[in-house]
């Protein structure tokens, strides 16, 4: 089984005045082209989808026209989450039309949402998409009043997830959040007012692969099977030695999963440049 993951487009971001939509144009149309040379059976993006709630109109019709080209042209599934930027209802409306035609929505919470689920050579894959929520939505959809943290949250949502799991399964978790461990950058929301608002990588336990979004530097968490792939672009001059890229990802018959990092070229880079002002 084949996935392709991403995360934080952040499609409609400004920065420091200046719209990043033709560049973020630029980077999805890479992307398009790696999904059409690798044919993965799934595309998996894992939330941080818009900059913000109410995203720009130009940004919306950008999406609409990469996923018009990865389901319609390509026929590849998409499964796509809210994160912290984006507005739950709206990224997730007309999601049951949606789905007639390989788009898997999750927006607000859902603890009883059905995974996707792709056949290979091998069996069955579930990819279960858990959308960021604040720890009250959980609390309030789980009826549990001891959920008071983003920690307690997520562990809620992936116990809901292994309760239903059945055990022939292959299973992936697509989820956007702070994983204990993680290297952030400054052009990461914070989750938390006041707190951490991390999680321990401990929830996800014994699932075969873990797309996540929110952190946007590349890297894995543990072993190697909880995976950020990063965001597709520099958002901050934190950012300036990132190499940004999208992971390729096999998985094997017994869940096994090798991750490869595949490179996106921006349409202009950033860079931190040094000295004194008449120099410069």
């Amino acid at each position: 089984m084949r996935f392709l993951h991403s995360a934080d487009w952040h499609l409609g971001r400004v920065y420091h005045g200046v719209s990043l939509l033709e560049d973020q144009a630029h980077v999805l149309q890479q992307f398009v082209r790696i999904a059409a040379d690798t044919r993965p059976d799934a595309i998996l993006l894992a939330g941080d989808i818009y900059d913000r709630s109410v995203p720009p109109a130009g940004a919306v019709r950008l999406l609409d026209r990469v996923l018009s080209e990865l389901l319609l042209e390509l026929k590849i599934p998409v499964v796509m989450i809210a994160g912290n930027h984006d507005g739950p209802d709206r990224l997730a409306f007309g999601s049951g039309l949606l789905q007639r035609a390989g788009l898997t929505v999750r927006g607000p919470v859902e603890m009883d949402a059905a995974p996707l689920v792709l056949r290979d050579a091998h069996g069955e894959v579930a990819v279960h998409a858990l959308p960021y929520a604040e720890p009250a939505l959980v609390r309030s959809a789980c009826g549990d009043d001891a959920i008071a943290d983003h920690h307690a949250a997520l562990a809620a949502q992936t116990a809901a997830v292994r309760a239903a799991h059945v055990p022939a399964r292959r299973s992936v978790v697509v989820a956007h959040a702070f994983v204990q461990g993680g290297a952030e950058s400054e052009s990461e929301r914070p989750l938390s007012v006041g707190g951490t608002g991390a999680v321990g990588a401990g929830v996800f336990d014994g699932f075969d692969y873990v797309a996540l979004g929110h952190l946007h530097r590349p890297q894995a968490i543990g072993g190697g099977r909880i995976q950020y792939s990063g965001s597709p672009l520099k958002y901050s001059f934190a950012e300036a030695d990132h190499a940004k890229s999208v992971n390729l990802v096999d998985m094997d018959a017994e869940g096994n999963c090798a991750v490869e990092r595949i490179a996106l070229v921006p349409r202009c880079d950033l860079r931190i440049l040094e000295g004194e002002l008449a120099a410069l």
